[in-house]
């Protein structure tokens, strides 16, 4: 006989003045929205009550049945879906006898909704009534009972939730100054303790949480790297080379094993369930439960719509008012990256949300979430910018609304916050020098053409990829982008990490080979003001790291005339040897400078605030766990020993058969 279950999901109850508030407010925006839109009339504010009234009768049912539909239900297909819902529901409400209010065709009713909708959250912000959730987790809990239901289980859940780029010191005084409230909180009532570790190198999102998820990150040299015998670039982004990643290191020992799901990630961690994953695109395209949680609510739609906008507005004045107090360094913020930064800020920001929450009401074991809204706008804004800080401050309100959904859920929930790298400042090699680290290279060979790569971010790749994949348009990988056989040199960025590939032999070169072919290549590196280091094999010693004026033998540790590693972690060696194991290391690593003065130093690609490298604040990420837990035993250095902590939590709360132990060798 087993044992009775203690837990129960609190029931769910509308208070009566939130909802007034919402009602009250709904029939301001809608009344503002008639007078604005040609077409639509109604009859002043009563006629605006009796119509909310309506509509919101009539949006508790068409939605959350068109959420139901089996059908292939992409983002963007869901978001138009709907946004004609709601302009029918208008439409409706106009033909039904007595109506108060008119609409004259279907283009006035969507723009309308659409104006309205941006009202409604103009209203909300200012008088602060959209902290009740109660609609949502209602429609959040029928969408799980149609999909099969939730058991109710007294045993603990554990939901990670990863900000992409956050380092600690940015943490601590983003908490102390107000723009992480609810962490803040956490750690002040004692609930959770905030705990520091170290990444690998390459300080990245693909080698942090291929080690974080799969418990290995072996032989990721950087964001990208070259096969050298297939003469093909790899990269931490593509679905194709994310799914290669994941398949290469996936052994059974997964953290999301057994029932967990995968929101948002580069990697699934062996989840069950993925929403915007970029190793398992090939699930977006087809009939994702996941996303119907979020399409369940009318609103969702047309508000996120109206947001997504709002950002854009927020990062044009941003940047306009950056150029006018001539803020410096200051990056790249043209082209397509208002629309990027939207995307992630509000987009998949909101799609994770509602994706997580839905998971605790289906009460799965584990939940595993990437936020890169702060990491995205830091590259182009700075480490701790005012719209920077702004966007962590949104992502800490949002994991306030996870916290708060947890009396609900079908399980009890522990909540752990962490990040996968943090993020260091400076101007880039570009903006300092006037040419790229590809220039430098290709003036200091003997002869050959350079093909240089360094451009995007991960964020490019999860909001352009993930979210291009999740409304079918996401094309295979271009062989004309990833085949460089051809070339003769290969010179790649990944932050302030720097690869150049020799292509004239298969292998991985010597530092006497590369003498011999290129003798100017290497000096002209190594005397460059604005490179820290290089990373060599030579055939003599072994690894080599050469700096400016002194060589370390990393096998020996014998140090000549400057130590390179003088302003670097006292760990620095020891990733760096890791490293200089790879299969596919670099015939050159390159690190740049690094002045700790000023915590400053120049990415390889044009990203003001920058990762993957070694120096400052990008080493220092963290873990926010609840003090319930065992603490992990520190130092902590190296994503795979993060991986074996959150595991270890995981079987302390759901048993040994939650995770499986890494297989002996």
């Amino acid at each position: 006989m087993t044992d009775p279950v203690q837990w129960q999901p609190a029931r769910l109850r509308y208070r009566p003045l939130p909802v007034l508030l919402s009602w009250l407010v709904a029939a301001a925006a809608l009344l503002a929205a008639a007078a604005i839109v040609p077409g639509v009339s109604i009859d002043g504010f009563g006629g605006a009550l009796v119509t909310v009234l309506v509509i919101a009768i009539l949006n508790a049912a068409l939605p959350p049945l068109a959420a139901a539909l089996r059908i292939p239900f992409m983002a963007l297909l869901g978001f138009v879906i709907v946004l004609v819902l709601d302009a029918l529901i208008l439409l409706l409400a106009s033909r039904i006898e007595r109506a108060a209010i008119s609409v004259s065709n279907f283009g006035w009713a969507l723009l309308t909704a659409l104006v309205a909708s941006a009202f409604t959250v103009a209203l909300d912000t200012l008088l602060g009534t959209n902290d009740d959730d109660t609609y949502m987790l209602r429609m959040t809990r029928r969408i799980a009972r149609k999909q099969g239901g939730a058991t109710v289980s007294d045993i603990s859940g554990l939901i990670f939730l990863e900000i992409d780029g956050l380092a600690l010191p940015v943490l601590q005084r983003a908490m102390r100054d107000g723009a992480a409230p609810t962490l803040a909180r956490w750690v002040e009532e004692g609930t959770h303790r905030l705990v520091e570790w170290e990444p690998d190198l390459s300080s990245q999102t693909g080698a942090s949480q291929a080690g974080i998820l799969l418990g290995s990150n072996e032989d990721i040299p950087a964001f990208r790297w070259v096969d050298k015998p297939s003469g093909r670039i790899i990269a931490c982004s593509g679905p194709q080379d994310c799914a290669e990643i994941e398949l290469d290191r996936a052994t059974g020992i997964g953290l999301l094993v057994n029932g967990g799901a995968s929101r948002g990630n580069l990697l699934s961690g062996e989840a069950d369930e993925v929403i915007l994953t970029c190793s398992r695109m090939s699930a977006e395209t087809h009939s994702n439960p996941g996303y119907r949680a979020f399409f369940a609510n009318g609103l969702n739609a047309t508000r996120t719509f109206v947001l997504f906008f709002w950002e854009v507005v927020l990062e044009w004045t941003a940047s306009l008012r950056a150029i006018r107090r001539d803020v410096r360094p200051r990056g790249h913020r043209g082209g397509i990256y208002p629309l990027l930064r939207a995307a992630m800020c509000v987009v998949v920001r909101d799609l994770i949300v509602y994706g997580v929450i839905a998971d605790m009401m289906r009460g799965r074991p584990a939940v595993y979430s990437t936020f890169s809204s702060y990491d995205e706008v830091a590259h182009h804004s700075g480490l701790e910018r005012s719209d920077t800080l702004e966007a962590l401050r949104k992502l800490d309100q949002q994991f306030a609304r996870i916290d708060r959904a947890r009396p609900y859920a079908a399980r009890p929930y522990l909540i752990v916050v962490l990040s996968d790298h943090g993020q260091t400042q400076g101007a880039t090699f570009k903006q300092r020098n006037g040419y790229g680290l590809d220039e430098l290279v290709e003036r200091s060979l003997e002869s050959g053409r350079v093909r240089g790569i360094a451009e995007g971010d991960e964020q490019t790749a999860m909001a352009g990829l993930a979210v291009g994949e999740a409304v079918g348009a996401t094309k295979p990988q271009k062989a004309s982008k990833s085949q460089v056989g051809d070339r003769q040199v290969v010179v790649l960025g990944s932050g302030n990490l720097g690869l150049v590939y020799l292509m004239d032999k298969p292998h991985r070169l010597t530092l006497e080979e590369i003498d011999d072919l290129h003798p100017r290549l290497v000096p002209a590196l190594r005397e460059h003001p604005h490179i820290g280091w290089l990373l060599v094999r030579s055939r003599e010693r072994g690894a080599v790291v050469l700096g400016g004026n002194g060589a370390c033998y990393l096998e020996s540790g014998e140090v000549v005339g400057e130590d390179p590693f003088a302003v670097f972690s006292p760990r620095a060696r020891r990733h760096l040897l890791r490293t200089d194991g790879f299969a596919h290391v670099a015939d050159i690593m390159i690190g740049s400078y690094y002045d700790p003065q000023v915590e400053e130093a120049c990415a390889f690609e044009e990203l003001i605030s920058f990762h993957g490298g070694l120096g400052g604040p990008q080493t220092r990420p963290f873990i926010l766990y609840p003090a319930g837990l065992e603490a992990p035993e520190l130092p902590i250095v190296g994503a795979e020993a993060v991986h074996g902590i959150l595991t270890g939590w995981r079987r302390s709360l759901q048993g040994s058969g939650a995770v499986p132990l890494r297989p002996a060798a």
